[in-house]
């Protein structure tokens, strides 16, 4: 059997999508596996063992000069390749019109997607010929994938005990265990201040609030600030430089050897943002806060990962900026925070 994948974008949604190969392992022992995404996403499928051939697109550049030679030779050639795979199924796990139009070029007799209360853009249903409907259960953005996947074999996904999987290598897991070697203390936690929607961020001045807590309270841990553009470089420095000698600053890492520390900390703490969801999918417990988005859809699961909701009553508003702001910062309050890390790290203990 052979099986196509279309989630192209973002990284997050990704990252919540993998499950559905390790419940294909199991439905479907055997079958030959391609997954198709936007080229800056390639990275953190690449190497993975269950995974037979990533194939990335470059839609962006795409739409930019759709007449362009280098365009059509492109498109040409993904195009080639998609239908000489003769793929059995198809699964349309995004929702809009390209991963459509995608679902249309690669063919085949059997393309499973979400039906209209399901899609991005309805324009999407014209593409695919089987239209899962979602319930209830099936709220969190991991399930929802999984539901489309399942329904071609019949088999409910809440049935397997699945887990996620990224590709790390060796050089990259032994540069992770050395630069926590090289740091004080043998507990570490990975602090992410940043995120891309300001709604989804929290104050930094209690972020540094926490980082105090959390090193009086375990004087052998430290904490790593990890960050993803120059303002977020400006914070992370600023709070390293204020929580001292057991806070480190990392390096820019390249996303493979992001994962491979992600793998090796104790504890990754952060709002709606990639590197929690990373460190949920490498297995590394996660203390998260939620406040333009629900924490039930988007929020690791399991009793190693808390979630935090703000308290206001518009939260989960999906606005990305707010005149009530930093009134919705505050709902996240550092003593939920500070009690949600000590329950991971040293349950029962919250003094």
């Amino acid at each position: 059997m052979r099986i196509l994948i279309v989630k192209l974008s973002a990284l997050g949604d990704i990252i919540h999508a993998l499950p559905v190969l390790d419940y294909l392992r199991q439905a479907a022992p055997g079958a030959e596996i391609d997954w198709i995404v936007e080229e800056q996403n390639k990275a953190i499928l690449e190497g993975h063992p269950l995974i037979r051939s990533v194939i990335s697109v470059n839609t962006r550049t795409w739409r930019k000069a759709p007449f362009a030679a280098n365009t059509c030779r492109e498109v040409g050639a993904i195009v080639r390749r998609l239908r000489t795979a003769s793929y059995d199924i198809l699964f349309d796990l995004q929702g809009n019109i390209k991963s459509g139009i995608i679902a249309a070029l690669a063919g085949g007799p059997h393309r499973y997607g979400f039906d209209r209360t399901g899609v991005r853009e309805s324009l999407n249903l014209l593409f695919t010929n089987h239209h899962i409907p979602l319930g209830p259960d099936d709220h969190h953005i991991s399930n929802r994938s999984l539901k489309i996947v399942s329904s071609a074999f019949n088999e409910s996904y809440s049935s397997f005990a699945l887990t996620s999987h990224i590709q790390t290598s060796p050089e990259d897991d032994q540069a992770a265990g050395e630069l926590l070697r090289a740091t004080k203390g043998d507990t570490h936690l990975l602090f992410h201040t940043g995120t891309t929607w300001e709604t989804k961020k929290w104050s930094i001045e209690e972020w540094l609030e926490l980082g105090r807590l959390v090193l009086d309270r375990f004087p052998s841990a430290s904490i790593l600030f990890s960050w993803g553009n120059e303002l977020e470089h400006g914070e992370a420095e600023w709070l390293t430089k204020e929580l001292g000698n057991r806070a480190l600053l990392l390096p820019r890492l390249p996303l493979k050897s992001f994962c491979a520390l992600l793998k090796k900390v104790d504890l990754a703490v952060g709002g709606d943002t990639g590197p929690i969801h990373i460190a949920a999918a490498v297995g590394t417990p996660t203390v998260s806060f939620y406040r333009a988005t629900d924490a039930r859809r988007n929020g690791p699961q399991g009793p190693r990962h808390i979630a935090l909701q703000s308290s206001m009553p518009c939260s989960i508003c999906l606005k990305r900026s707010c005149p009530e702001d930093q009134e919705c910062r505050l709902a996240i309050r550092k003593a939920d925070m500070f009690a949600a890390v000590v329950s991971i790290l040293a349950p029962g203990v919250l003094r």
